[in-house]
């Protein structure tokens, strides 16, 4: 159980020697507290033989003086007193002046001297002055409320300025505005970009876009939208561009032709031009605005002498009343998967590049030809420095119903032959096609996602009657 300090029979204060009385159990010079002194040892001394005290351990110890050699005690000398050195035998620096007391705060006033016959300790107490009053943590009830002074505002921690309503706020910490450069001026997370990812769907058709694993940027972009033929029929039209990565801007020329060939063919097709043709205009639309992109300052800020001017590859669709109409320029793919599984799925382009050239030249099989690390290289696409614009269009009128793949290299890379990617189409791709599209961006991803990935699907519905290739 607990048991209350006891007060420590001692004549005098162990910290500055003032003398105590009888039941005291703080110094009355100094506060300190006497019931931690601990108790006098049993004090056994050891006997003097012929006057000296033999050294313990066999040390010899010298004697302390007793006098002076004159006849007078010697002196008794502090601490504080004695020159102090350091380890060198140096002597130590002066040590610094006290602390100016605050202007709040009174002056410190010197401890008085101790009295002339009490020894030095060697430890000294300088206590400052202390004021009659402290301040009251309260209002003093001796005021009144008018007479009170105002409690000061308690100190809160700073937080972040909260952003404006038009201004990006960050994922992370939910609190810092988003600078220009896509960083969190709170927490200092980057943010991610818009076109990091992307979903849309328009009426039936839908499209999602993937940086994917590998890239620092999505350099993909796609353009998806329905309109109405003079006929009152609707008209689907979805356009994929794959930005070149060698050359300058590949993302803003991907964006650039994919919004001009998109805008191009949902004006011309209203009007009543076929849409093989609406398709062909597309193409050189999307062309002129890849073009012009050459011509900007950001282009020729950011080109150096071994780049090339912005360029992208091209590929799109359009899907009327019974009529499939493809166009392309470059290595991005159309395929077409049937509802009904049972019936083989196809792939409607052809690359333009190195692989496909060998292939038509006969030179090698397709199996050699892709395996090939030149394979990739492309022979057509859109930008300033291309050699020669040539369009490709076709058009298809399937006798039934399906679903229409509108891709880049970083989807069909995963799912090359025609089966391949009608097996990693769900089935209920024509009646869900966004969730379609996300399997098949999910697939690339689940392959490496080397490349950005971007798909559109469109449905094909079933004709009234069946026909033929166009």
């Amino acid at each position: 159980m607990s048991q209350m300090p006891q007060q420590a029979a001692v004549p005098k204060c162990p910290s500055c020697e003032e003398p105590l009385e009888s039941g005291d159990r703080f110094c009355g010079a100094c506060g300190y507290d006497l019931s931690v002194v601990p108790a006098r040892p049993e004090d056994s001394p050891t006997l003097a033989i012929n006057g000296a005290v033999p050294a313990p351990d066999g040390v010899d110890w010298p004697v302390a003086r007793d006098s002076d050699g004159h006849g007078h005690p010697a002196p008794v000398h502090a601490a504080a007193e004695l020159p102090g050195t350091d380890s060198g035998g140096s002597p130590l620096p002066p040590p610094p002046p006290p602390p100016a007391a605050p202007p709040s705060t009174p002056a410190a006033a010197a401890a008085p001297a101790a009295p002339a016959g009490s020894p030095a300790s060697g430890v000294r107490f300088d206590r400052p002055g202390e004021p009659d009053e402290y301040p009251l943590q309260a209002p003093d009830p001796r005021l009144t409320a008018e007479q009170a002074p105002a409690p000061e505002p308690a100190a809160v921690p700073r937080q972040p300025a909260a952003p404006a309503a038009a201004e990006k706020v960050c994922v992370a910490c939910r609190a810092g505005r988003v600078d220009d450069d896509g960083y969190c001026e709170n927490c200092g997370h980057a943010q991610p970009r818009e076109r990091d990812h992307m979903e849309q769907e328009s009426g039936p058709i839908a499209a999602v876009s993937d940086r994917g694993l590998r890239h620092h940027r999505n350099e993909d972009a796609f353009s998806v939208g329905c309109t109405a033929l003079p006929d009152g029929a609707r008209a689907q039209v979805a356009i994929v561009c794959d930005g070149v990565s060698s050359a300058t801007r590949p993302d803003d020329a991907s964006l650039a032709a994919s919004r001009a060939a998109g805008e191009s063919l949902l004006g011309a097709l209203p009007r009543g031009t076929h849409p093989q043709q609406a398709m062909h205009e597309a193409i050189l639309a999307a062309s002129h605005a890849v073009n012009a992109l050459a011509d900007e300052p950001a282009t020729a800020r950011e080109q150096a002498p071994h780049q090339n001017a912005p360029a992208c590859t091209l590929v799109g669709a359009v899907v009327t009343a019974g009529l499939l109409v493809v166009g392309w320029v470059g290595d991005s793919r159309v395929y077409w998967v049937p509802a009904d599984r049972a019936t083989p799925p196809a792939r409607l382009t052809e690359d333009d590049s190195w692989a496909a050239q060998m292939v038509a030249a006969g030179l090698m099989n397709e199996a050699e030809a892709y395996a090939d690390e030149r394979a990739h290289a492309i022979t057509g696409w859109l930008g300033a420095d291309a050699y020669e614009l040539e369009p490709h269009t076709a058009s298809f009128k399937p006798d039934r119903a399906g679903v229409v793949v509108v891709c880049t290299d970083g989807l069909w890379n995963y799912a090359e032959s025609a089966e391949e990617m009608a097996e990693a189409m769900p089935p209920d791709a024509a009646d869900r096609p966004l969730h379609a599209a996300r399997v098949l961006v999910g697939h690339a991803l689940d392959g490496g996602g080397h490349d950005n990935v971007t798909v559109a699907l469109l449905p094909f519905p079933a004709p009234p009657q069946g026909a033929g290739s166009a």
